[in-house]
């Protein structure tokens, strides 16, 4: 039995992780503060011998004995990471440096959840990893834009430093079941539009262009492909 951590486990995506990781018969310790999380998104875990809930801000060092960590805590909404833009930063920079301590301590794999917004405002569609981005480091999005890419950076640097074993991934348009409908989001918008009979907001001139992923989807390259196999993505 893999013993595996998933912070932002309460969340959109990390409720989804934590089901299919306990449904394939790992130990699952799920970590949340709660602030976009929710104890509702994983109530049916809870009666699982092999999930174990704990309320933690990883902005604060955690000591837990574990094989692999998936590292998903952070607001992901710019209307729920603009509201405590401070906070937003310390929670992809404090809590990358505390969750690749930890790593380290445990010789533990461990996963980062980047996000697309690590390129900006990108000149270039779609994005290439060689693209390096056009990124504003002093607006209103910036604290989780440099944030995420600030996370990044110290992800790699411990591989090259300390050998780490990790991985990142650049997480784009995810939607599906348990999305906060506040959220702010085009499909969230959509969806919440529509089931009150409101008119569909479209921004601009509607000829922009969106990569979207079904939750499902994500967590099996999340889940498997990511840190199961020591291919390189």
């Amino acid at each position: 039995m893999t013993r595996i951590l998933v912070t932002g486990g309460a969340g959109f995506i990390g409720s989804h992780l934590c089901e299919r990781l306990v449904e394939q018969g790992d130990d699952v310790l799920c970590v949340d503060n709660y602030f976009t999380g929710n104890k509702r998104n994983i109530s049916h875990l809870l009666n699982r011998s092999n999930f174990e809930l704990m309320r933690h801000d990883i902005t604060f060092p955690l000591y837990v004995e574990v094989d692999e960590i998936y590292n998903l805590a952070c607001p992901a909404s710019p209307i729920h990471y603009q509201h405590d833009p401070v906070q937003t930063t310390k929670t992809s920079v404090h809590g990358a440096i505390n969750m690749l301590g930890l790593a380290k301590r445990v010789k533990a794999k461990i996963m980062q959840a980047s996000t697309s917004e690590v390129y900006g405002d990108p000149e270039i569609h779609p994005q290439l990893e060689s693209y390096w981005g056009r990124v504003n480091p002093i607006g209103i999005r910036s604290c989780y834009d440099e944030g995420k890419r600030c996370a990044e950076t110290l992800f790699f640097d411990y591989r090259r430093q300390h050998n780490l074993r990790i991985k990142v991934v650049r997480i784009f348009n995810t939607y599906g079941p348990r999305m906060h409908p506040n959220d702010g989001r085009v499909v969230s918008n959509f969806i919440v539009q529509a089931l009150r009979g409101d008119a569909i907001t479209i921004y601009g001139d509607g000829s922009q262009s969106r990569s979207f992923c079904y939750v499902d989807d994500l967590i099996d390259v999340s889940s498997f492909f990511l840190m199961r196999q020591n291919q390189r993505v």
